[in-house]
């Protein structure tokens, strides 16, 4: 029993690590301002493909690599997650260099919700009565929001769609998280080096953003993205192994809470009245959704026995 809980705490550990990560990679991601988001994406998944090749070696796993490129039934899923973390990582790192952490971090709020709303949908998974409710204040928290800030709500809405779905196919393709990963970005990597070899030596007009050699601290970053991919991926990837599922689905919250603050706080972000309601209505229905997975969990085990 005491090996189990030591596990578990480790497990939470590894967890709350990797959100922290995800939670304050705004400010990384700032800190690349000078650059295209397109650039930085492209960066971001050329330079992932080694470190993760290095350490499905170091962790024998290449042959999962294998089995997965074999087949066909995985190798088009992963092709499809590929454009859409493509599509979500392009739309992040675009909001959190022209100022719309808030809006990010409320996607990323509604994307747990939706990925319920779409396993309704798609997986036949049926909701409960509360889960019913929760998704539906959060509906009613961004009609508010829609009302005042529909400028940036489809932010929100396009980071919450991309993951959702993106999380939706993954669940249904029998692939790990990190095999799965370095597929797709393969699948890209191609693409994305013609990308960067054509902005380096193909163009020839002035540019006001700064590239791949241009700047020390740029390039540190640039490169460093590949390590802020993969490290908090195998946190969790390592956390979800040792805890439990409920408690796994709390953690996903801190992230775009600390994403949150870092925009209020720290980039002093606008929060209109909207917002507010918008986010109180959220975080009301999470607590609701949380509540139903732990306790409704927990009642229809005292039902089994």
């Amino acid at each position: 029993m005491t090996g189990q809980a030591s596990t578990s705490r480790l497990g939470l550990l590894q967890a709350l690590l990797a959100c922290c990560i995800w939670g304050v990679m705004p400010i990384y991601f700032k800190l690349l301002e000078s650059v295209a988001p397109l650039e930085v994406v492209a960066h971001r998944i050329i330079w992932s493909v080694p470190v993760l090749l290095v350490i499905l070696y170091f962790r024998k796993n290449l042959s999962g690599l294998r089995v997965a490129w074999a087949e066909a039934k995985i190798r088009g899923p992963l092709l499809a997650t590929a454009l859409l973390i493509t599509v979500n990582w392009l739309i992040y790192v675009w909001a959190i260099q022209e100022d719309h952490i808030l809006a990010a971090s409320l996607g990323y709020f509604i994307s747990p919700l939706l990925s319920v709303f779409l396993a309704s949908i798609f997986l036949k998974e049926k909701l409960s009565r509360n889960q019913w409710i929760a998704v539906g204040i959060a509906a009613i928290g961004v009609s508010i929001l829609a009302m005042e800030a529909w400028q940036t709500l489809w932010i929100s809405l396009a980071l919450a769609g991309s993951w959702g779905l993106y999380g939706l196919v993954r669940k249904v393709t029998d692939v790990g998280p990190i095999v799965g990963l370095t597929v797709e970005t393969s699948y890209l990597l191609l693409p994305f080096l013609l990308f960067i070899g054509w902005i380096t030596f193909g163009t020839t007009t002035p540019t006001t953003t700064t590239h791949l050699g241009d700047n020390l601290t740029i390039d540190i970053l640039l490169l460093g993205g590949a390590i802020v991919t993969a490290t908090p991926l195998m946190l969790f990837a390592a956390a979800v192994k040792k805890m439990k599922l409920s408690t796994i689905g709390l953690t996903q919250y801190i992230a775009p809470t600390l994403q949150f603050l870092i925009g209020v706080l720290l980039y002093r972000e606008p929060l209109t009245t909207s917002h507010i309601i918008c986010f109180i209505l959220i975080w009301t229905s999470l607590a609701i959704f949380s509540a139903d997975a732990i306790f409704g969990g927990a009642s229809k085990k005292t039902a089994a026995t």
